[in-house]
């Protein structure tokens, strides 16, 4: 092989061993996940199955997670007007970190009518990890309350994680840990998952490609004959 040819084909190594390692490390894994609430209604028990997505969204040292409800739960007997119903929940943690954390959102925007299937809105909370490794998020306990009532709904088919999603932690050991927060106050949500793997990956894989590309240049010039 001569050695324009075998720079070039260092160069296309280079290449595509920067490309293998950008795709071999995804951040984030998300799933919708069919929930089947059970729940103890100040009316009776009802029951549910609403397909659960949670989403992420990297936010300073934690993340911002976000859990959607694509389909109602329970119902309310009475019409419940605008602002009469708040919805929490708290989200199982798993893998590198254990216990759960709150979600919670705005209280329903439009009247609600009577014997229709409750319609939750999106709720968010950050997680701040205190621990590296791969977590998991699980759809828990569902709270609505309305009109003075408590509504407690629960997972009844044991689900599986919603998000799996790669942490890296601010500081050194212990376990994850999360504080309740508020809805999101405009615009839709980024792309799932942190972006710092994404960028560190990408730098590396450049870093390949330069030194591939050099390598080859310095083969090159060693062996080209010395003009006189």
């Amino acid at each position: 092989m001569s050695y324009p040819k075998r720079t070039a084909a260092l160069a296309s190594a280079a290449a595509l061993a920067g490309s293998a390692v950008l795709l071999a490390a995804p951040a984030a894994h998300a799933e919708v996940v069919d929930v089947n609430y059970q729940c103890k209604t100040p009316i009776g028990d009802k029951s549910a199955v609403s397909p659960i997505d949670i989403k992420s969204v990297r936010s300073g040292s934690g993340y911002r997670i976000t859990m959607s409800w694509q389909k109602g739960v329970s119902s309310s007997p009475v019409e419940l007007g605008k602002g009469a119903m708040n919805p929490s929940a708290t989200i199982k943690l798993g893998g590198a970190d254990s216990g759960t954390m709150n979600v919670s959102g705005p209280a329903n925007q439009a009247a609600i009518p009577a014997n229709t299937p409750i319609k939750i809105n999106d709720l968010s909370g950050t997680y701040t990890p205190k621990k590296s490794g791969k977590v998991t998020f699980t759809a828990a306990n569902l709270t609505i309350k309305a009109l003075g009532t408590t509504t407690t709904c629960t997972p009844a088919n044991n689900p599986k994680p919603s998000l799996t999603l790669d942490v890296t932690a601010a500081g050194g050991g212990g376990s994850g840990s999360a504080s309740q927060s508020g809805a999101d106050s405009g615009g839709q949500l980024p792309q799932t998952g942190p972006e710092d793997s994404a960028i560190a990956l990408g730098t590396l894989g450049g870093t390949v490609l330069l030194a591939g590309a050099a390598g080859g240049l310095w083969l090159t010039r060693r062996h080209q004959p010395v003009r006189r």
